[in-house]
């Protein structure tokens, strides 16, 4: 059995990372760590003889542990995983991978250093839609990948002024950081990955000081972006236009993907795939059936980290993937300050 040890029992714990370690046979969770000793305890009630920490440190010295789990606010996901890497535990960490490059780096560098694995959550990786989409790509079906596009825009849907995601300090950044890991992620991936090379974006902050129905002024800490859009162009000569919002004033909330090839190109608008090619001088569309998945994607993605720790599997995710992801996003911010393209 894999002993596994938890650090941040709060939402994204209960609702993704917990339902993932307890579908794999070969797991056993055996210690809780919030900063909020009450939350620990609480998610601790279900599994006898579990140890509960207030203090991470305490967590990741115990020698009986082999993997440790970060479903933190984005500021400690590198300097937890840095320091459980040293102590020789595997890692899986919620995205995004850290707040800056340089703490990306060193979480690659620590990987490498210790010999355990690291992975990141990139659970739209593991949709049906993705996957066979990438093995349109990988397979030369739709020809070579030039232009994207993807996003993810709310009209409303901030989350909750005042908390971690809306404090910079705290989160590292707004919707680009927070819905920007999926959508971009999904994009590189699909399309094996391409390097980036230069980046040009704008953020902007338009409804953090908004009144509510009654008129006044929400109180708390917004000091991110609610929008932020950009481009980014990759080694392969590709180029990908990106656009994440929180707010905005649209018609209704939209995740996308679209990847236009030489032979075909496709568009994955709020889980729902089309195919667009051509035959014999005829434009052809097609619009694939996927059953329902048997698995949730956040589930499926901690199973192969699992897997991969048991060495039944190769890692889909490499930490130079989170270093690049990270390195793009923190170009996009420093674009939108200086006003023109950051070279990678």
């Amino acid at each position: 059995m894999l002993k596994v040890g938890v650090i941040g029992t709060g939402g994204i714990f209960k609702f993704a990372h917990l339902p993932g370690w307890l579908s794999h046979k070969e797991v056993e969770l055996v210690a809780f760590c919030d900063a909020f000793r009450a939350s620990a305890e609480s998610a601790a009630l279900a599994f006898p003889g579990a140890k509960v920490y207030e203090d991470y440190r305490e967590l990741i010295a115990d020698p009986s542990i082999d993997i440790v789990g970060i479903s933190t606010p984005n500021l400690y996901h590198s300097e937890i995983a840095i320091a459980a890497l040293r102590k020789g535990k595997h890692v899986f960490c919620e995205k995004p991978d850290a707040v800056n490059a340089d703490e990306a780096q060193k979480m690659a560098d620590a990987a490498r250093e210790s010999g355990r694995l690291l992975m990141t959550m990139r659970n739209n990786r593991f949709s049906e839609e993705a996957k066979f989409i990438k093995r349109l790509i990988s397979q030369g079906k739709l020809g070579e990948m030039y232009m994207g596009r993807c996003g993810w825009i709310r009209r409303r849907g901030i989350p909750g002024r005042g908390g971690w995601f809306t404090t910079k300090g705290l989160s590292g950044g707004g919707p680009l950081i927070d819905l920007g890991v999926h959508m971009i992620d999904m994009a590189m991936w699909t399309a094996g990955n391409p390097k980036p090379v230069t980046v040009s974006g704008s953020t902007y902050r338009k409804f953090a000081d908004r009144p509510d129905a009654s008129g006044n002024v929400p109180e708390g800490t917004f000091d991110v972006e609610d929008l932020a859009a950009g481009f980014i162009r990759f080694d392969s000569g590709a180029s990908l236009q990106i656009e994440f919002s929180w707010a905005s004033n649209i018609e209704d909330e939209q995740k996308f993907l679209e990847w236009r090839g030489t032979e075909g190109g496709f568009s994955l608008i709020n889980d729902k795939l089309k195919l667009y090619t051509e035959k014999e001088g005829v434009l052809i569309d097609e619009q694939p059936r996927f059953p329902e998945a048997a698995v949730p994607q956040h589930t499926a993605n901690i199973r192969h980290f699992v897997e991969c720790v048991l060495g039944h599997e190769s890692p889909i995710f490499l930490p130079e993937h989170g270093v690049d992801m990270i390195k793009i996003l923190s170009a996009i911010y420093e674009s939108a300050e200086r006003g023109h393209e950051i070279r990678l």
